[in-house]
């Protein structure tokens, strides 16, 4: 007997892209890791290719981002003709200590919330 499908925290790591006066907010959810770090890749890399005027990743509703996803991270902001128009939004307490540990933190641009980062001036 078949078991039922049901949908795990890793199926559907992109909620949702935004766009607002030339900036583009990716909505990401559930666990990013080295199984559905392709798929965030793809979104994120096909998004920088547009080089809106800045790229926010909103991380609200992560719960867990291992190393593999955090690579991704770097590669997007990368692609971007300036990137500090690459941001972090709304990190929850998991996800800003793996920021911290890795050191990203000290590189990429942390924002509270997405409206924080929206408003916030770019180098």
């Amino acid at each position: 007997m078949d078991e039922p499908t049901t949908r795990g925290p890793n199926d559907r790591p992109v909620e949702a892209v935004d766009r607002h006066n030339g900036s583009v907010i990716v909505h990401l959810a559930g666990e990013l890791d080295l199984y559905n770090a392709p798929t965030v890749r793809e979104t994120l890399l096909t998004l920088a290719a547009e080089q809106p005027d800045r790229l926010v990743v909103d991380l609200a509703e992560v719960e867990f981002i291992d190393s593999t996803a955090l690579g991704v991270l770097v590669e997007a902001r990368g692609k971007l003709a300036r990137r500090g128009a690459f941001l972090l939004a709304a990190p929850g307490l998991e996800t800003h200590r793996a920021l911290q540990v890795s050191g990203l933190d000290q590189h990429l641009s942390v924002h509270e919330t997405v409206g924080a980062a929206l408003a916030a001036p770019l180098p």
